[in-house]
């Protein structure tokens, strides 16, 4: 008797397809051309502004986590989205409004709008679902607009001053407070914009959703890391700013200059040991509050059976 196996006709296995670089390439200078003022400018920020330095990293990393998926993208079948040429005319119409009122945010997200459209050109909706992730990072290279971003340094600004005073007067160093300055009886101290903390918040979230991504499958540990991100690098650069303080009072130079560049990287270091310690602190009470009751109920399943 022939088994049902052998009555079914038989599938070959599917194959995914070799990459079209003739189209990737095209498409990728084409949106390249369009964009080049644009793009340029960007660079340009990235090389000349401390807080949007991590820019120059946004795109590697992103286009590496696209290319480790190459075989996945490559085995879905092209269902071109026609409607993808709409958001490409949305971009171009953006970047020309951003233009005309000297608006950078518009202007460079105009470039990713226009990108989107193109995928969904190139490959549908399958493909920006494959691509989410690496397309989500690409928002990390565009700075902040300047309104919200005056928004924000000012009460960081405060906040970390604040804590400086507080912690200063604990230990017993006389210290005024005048909004965001801090009168020590070396020097006075100014917590300017560069250390409000924006940098290492804006840093700290890029690199705590490409921390997770390597090394933590679950989706929702990115979402997790990113908020806890927050808060750290909020109280990290408190910290530096109450170290400055305390260490201008041993020598006012050490407030200044390469001295203070140095103390912000090591800050950047214990914050981002901090993200890699909330990461260790969650995967443990995931697993015991998850995994643990998962084995107690296979082992009253056993016990039932037995």
């Amino acid at each position: 008797m022939a088994s049902v196996t052998g009555l079914l006709p038989a599938q070959a296995p599917s194959k995914s397809r070799a990459i079209p670089w003739p189209e990737l390439v095209w498409f990728t200078g084409l949106l390249i051309v369009a964009y080049f003022p644009i793009l340029q400018h960007l660079v340009w920020q990235w090389a000349n502004d401390e807080d949007v330095g991590h820019g120059f990293f946004v795109i590697p990393i992103s286009a590496f986590i696209a290319w480790q998926r190459r075989d996945r993208i490559m085995a879905l079948e092209r269902q071109p989205a026609w409607w993808g040429i709409a958001l490409i005319l949305w971009g171009v119409l953006q970047s020309f409004i951003g233009t005309l009122g000297a608006e950078l945010f518009l202007q460079r997200t105009a470039f990713l709008i226009s990108l989107v459209g193109i995928l969904l050109v190139f490959g549908g909706t399958r493909l920006i679902r494959e691509l989410a992730f690496p397309l989500i990072l690409l928002v990390f290279m565009i700075p902040i607009p300047t309104v919200i971003y005056n928004q924000i340094t000012f009460p960081l600004q405060l906040f970390a001053s604040r804590v400086a005073e507080v912690v200063l007067g604990l230990l017993g160093i006389p210290v005024l407070r005048d909004g965001n300055v801090l009168e020590l009886a070396s020097q006075k101290l100014s917590v300017a914009e560069a250390c409000s903390g924006i940098r290492s918040l804006l840093s700290m979230t890029f690199l705590a959703l490409v921390y997770a991504y390597f090394f933590d499958k679950k989706v929702w540990m990115r979402w997790a890391l990113l908020l806890g991100t927050v808060p750290l690098a909020i109280l990290a650069n408190a910290g530096r700013v109450t170290i400055t303080g305390i260490l201008s009072e041993y020598n006012p130079d050490l407030a200044h200059g390469f001295f203070h560049s140095l103390e912000g990287f090591v800050i950047f270091g214990i914050d981002f040991a901090m993200l890699i310690g909330l990461h260790a602190v969650i995967q443990r009470v995931y697993r015991w509050k998850f995994e643990g009751k998962f084995e107690d109920k296979k082992l009253a399943q056993g016990d039932g059976l037995a």
